[in-house]
């Protein structure tokens, strides 16, 4: 792996809060950074992304771009495609909940970048960039967290980027914006009851024995009441009191699905994704503007079927009630909701030992999927061939998706980013070779 690409230690909560830097990154404190020169952002339709995040790797062929004609050794067992909501539109038989909600989504079939190892080829679908230039560039959570969350005056307690529950891990999402644009990682699983969340929710600690965990620390800070009046030791008191407000306050109950009917909660799924999905909807109901569902398990080279068998009923479920909901709350006009992973998986299959009818990496061809926020729902982009290995029409590169989904914010991708080293480093690269024009999808595109 590209030493560029190591992943940073994530700061735990409870590190964040040792050592005082909380309030400057994970809740969001102290003065934004503005963007250097940075061009006037074009009108916003989006307030906030929720990206669900399909860590490994989905198969195309067995989701959003099945391919019936191609036989077994392509299908498998999953042979038996469904039509959606939409005329013409066809996806994968365990799809069904997604294909009553066809209109509200599109596909992007000719998604491509020809990279088939984890590492690089997710930070090229989560920054737009490909490695090489000795730089690591910050992900679309990082710069949606700096643009529209602390340069836009966000203050509230919870941090602007957040994922359910476990960080990306392969590459340091805020790259050389700092550690004040990582991801807040929530830990736990949000659907057990109930939801630990790092730093916030402790399993068997009551609210009144917190309560009385502070005032004992109180009591021990016989160096901070003899001390008195300090600007070092007030920055870490006004820390600690932004601290319990989270812990103790209302900003805190987002993360309590608790709160929820059980009949809403049954509706997302009784699982870690779909409850993922529910807590999402909460936090963008609070104005969080960016949530990553960073959902494993999809890199299944081997006993790929039974694994879909387990996991797409799951996704269906859960994505199916997002939009619905997001819908009915009136959310998805302003809320982009954004499905894929790295790349695909080889369309044919490896029946043989010790494979057991498994998928391996594709990164020649594979399908993501966009919906709300102003994109436009019920179209189908770009085309694979007969046995989904190649792009048969018009080709998509992560940057024109990454630079669609940046329009619809309303960040020009020209704004340039802070450096360390004073480099001028815009938010794309908008002189991409081979690009006609702005990185963007123009048929998904008011």
């Amino acid at each position: 792996m590209d030493d560029r690409l190591r992943y940073d230690v994530f700061l735990s909560r409870r590190e964040l809060l040792q050592n005082g830097a909380c309030a400057a990154g994970a809740l969001g404190l102290g003065a934004p950074l503005r963007a250097l020169g940075a061009a006037a952002p074009r009108p916003a339709r989006a307030r906030s992304v929720i990206q669900i995040w399909m860590w490994g790797g989905p198969s195309h062929l067995d989701t959003f771009d099945p391919k019936p004609g191609a036989g077994g050794e392509y299908c498998g067992p999953l042979d038996k495609p469904i039509g959606t909501k939409v005329p013409g539109m066809v996806i994968g038989e365990l799809l069904p909940l997604l294909a009553k909600q066809a209109d509200k989504f599109s596909i992007v079939r000719s998604m491509t970048h020809g990279v088939n190892g984890h590492e690089t080829a997710a930070y090229l679908v989560q920054t737009g960039r490909a490695v090489g230039d000795g730089i690591v560039h910050p992900c679309v959570g990082a710069v949606v967290a700096k643009c529209k969350g602390h340069d836009a005056g966000f203050a509230g307690l919870i941090p602007p980027y957040v994922v359910l529950t476990q960080p990306q891990g392969r590459f340091s999402e805020a790259g050389f914006l700092g550690s004040r644009y990582k991801p807040f990682a929530t830990g736990g699983n949000p659907a057990q009851d109930p939801f630990v969340v790092e730093g916030i929710v402790a399993r068997g600690i009551t609210e009144a024995r917190q309560r009385q965990r502070r005032e004992l620390l109180h009591a021990l800070d016989t160096f901070g009441r003899a001390r008195g009046a300090d600007p070092r030791l007030d920055a870490l008191r006004a820390c600690e009191e932004k601290a319990y407000s989270l812990i103790l306050g209302d900003a805190g109950k987002v993360f309590d699905l608790g709160q929820e009917k059980p009949e809403v909660r049954e509706s997302y799924g009784r699982n870690t994704l779909g409850q993922s999905c529910l807590l999402a909807r909460r936090l963008v109901e609070r104005g969080i503007p960016y949530v990553t569902i960073n959902a494993g398990g999809w890199d299944t080279h081997k006993d790929h079927f039974p694994a879909m068998r387990r996991k797409l009923p799951e996704l269906d479920k859960g994505m199916a009630a997002l939009l619905q909901d997001l819908d009915e709350r009136g959310l998805l006009a302003s809320t982009i909701v954004w499905w894929g992973g790295e790349f695909g998986r080889t369309p044919r299959v490896q029946w043989e030992a010790p494979w057991n009818g498994g998928r391996g990496h594709h990164g020649r061809v594979f399908s993501s999927v966009v919906a709300g926020g102003g994109f436009r729902g019920g179209v189908v982009v770009g085309a694979s061939d007969a046995r989904g290995e190649d792009v048969a029409d018009r080709p998509v590169r992560p940057v024109d998706l990454i630079g669609s989904i940046y329009e619809l914010l309303g960040i020009d991708p020209k704004t340039t980013l802070p450096h360390p080293q004073g480099k001028v480093m815009r938010v794309l690269d908008t002189d991409t070779k081979g690009a006609q024009g702005p990185p963007r999808i123009r048929e998904l595109l008011p």
